[in-house]
């Protein structure tokens, strides 16, 4: 497999988990039990269940294997992290030269789904191009496949052993901390990466309801989350162009407003969008137990034509709307990104303090997303700068 692309497998656990992991190896449910191992579940009771049901070609339980993932940011991550807290999980990495041994298989989706194909691992190479390439994306859909291709599974039988274990990947510097004081080896480096555990690279408080934050909107448990658009119905690049394909639906209440003439600077619209995220993002969707309620998608217009420059008045006037109009609307809390920035080619210096000079003092949580082009100076962080006259009224 020295030719496949996959750089590393990996596989999802409770970080109690991890000691027993670095001297023994992962191991199977079969052989976890057989042996009497203690090992803290991160998987629900029903999951597990469902595995221990279904069968490889072989006639093996996949109990018997332990399954690794190519791409551990998921909907299974996804569905562990609604049930557990994010100083629970750990991702430990595996050197993908696994897939040669004897007895690997390796899946086109989640291993315990009715419709997945198992594959010998010489079979497979132009699947991996294809799985690779859904690595690169930064969200998934059931429409296009990529859902299901995301929870492709590799399987080992019995057993990995601990040498082919690289790297553990954690949410945050905290958690590598607490980690660090329990491992039995020191070879192992461990890499916090918020961004594969759907979590802000940075999270710093402005008010009492309003933050910055650098990471996904889309990945956010705001009740409604703000789209930058034109007003003539092109979503061609940018946030606009994933709200496109990750929501198409979005996209379609989108055009109609421009049709309609309705969609004007200075004047937002609010899709109240019945679907859940959670419902959507998640494995096994139906499973879950009290998911979050709806998101709702507010479609903010920062200039008239795309190849135009954004327009800061215009913006001014639409945040000045957001505040007025936030209770009637009932909005319950709100992501909104640098309105304007990037593709837009207003700077941030500029357009912060417009958003949190005039969303800061509003009642609901209010999760304001950096531009992700590059790094901002401090000076530009600061609650003094952004909050700028308002701040002598808090």
């Amino acid at each position: 497999m020295s030719r496949s692309p996959i750089k590393q497998l990996f596989y999802i656990t409770h970080i109690d988990n991890i000691p027993s992991i670095l001297e023994r190896g992962i191991f199977s449910h079969e052989e976890i039990k057989k042996k009497g191992i203690k090992s803290e579940p991160i998987y629900d009771s029903q999951i597990v269940s469902k595995r221990h049901e279904k069968f490889t070609s072989n006639d093996r339980s996949l109990w018997s294997y332990a399954n690794l993932y190519f791409q551990p940011r998921n909907a299974m991550l996804y569905r562990v992290l609604f049930e557990k807290s994010i100083e629970e999980v750990v991702i430990i990495a595996v050197n993908p030269d696994i897939m040669g041994e004897d007895g690997v298989i390796l899946t086109d989706g989640n291993a315990a789904a009715e419709d997945t194909k198992f594959f010998k691992t010489d079979e497979v190479r132009k699947y991996l191009s294809i799985i690779y390439k859904d690595t690169q994306k930064d969200y998934w859909q059931e429409a296009d496949g990529s859902k299901r291709r995301l929870m492709a599974e590799c399987l080992v039988p019995d057993c990995i052993p601990p040498e082919n274990i690289s790297t553990i990947y954690v949410a945050n510097q905290n958690i590598r901390k607490q980690l660090l004081n329990k491992l039995p080896r020191k070879d192992i480096e461990i890499i916090p990466v918020p961004k594969t555990f759907f979590q802000s690279g940075i999270s710093r408080p402005i008010t009492h309801n309003l933050k910055i934050v650098a990471g996904d909107m889309f990945f956010s448990k705001m009740q409604t989350m703000t789209i930058s658009v034109n007003t003539v119905g092109i979503m061609g690049k940018g946030l606009a162009s994933r709200a496109k394909y990750q929501f198409p639906d979005v996209y379609v209440y989108y055009q109609d407003l421009c049709r309609a003439k309705r969609l004007k600077m200075g004047t937002p619209h609010l899709f109240k969008r019945e679907a859940s995220l959670d419902i959507q993002l998640a494995d096994e969707p139906q499973t879950i137990v009290n998911p979050n309620a709806a998101t709702w998608f507010l479609l903010f217009p920062t200039k008239n034509h795309w190849k135009e420059d954004s327009d800061l008045q215009g913006i001014k006037d639409g945040v000045n709307w957001i505040a007025e109009n936030y209770k009637e609307l009932e909005i319950k809390s709100i992501g909104i990104p640098a309105l304007g920035c990037g593709l837009g080619r207003l700077k941030w210096k500029d357009i912060g303090p417009v958003i949190c000079g005039s969303l800061g003092m509003i009642d609901i949580p209010v999760e304001v997303y950096l531009p992700t082009e590059k790094g901002e100076p401090e000076e530009y962080l600061d609650k003094d700068f952004l909050l700028g006259q308002t701040r002598l009224n808090l």
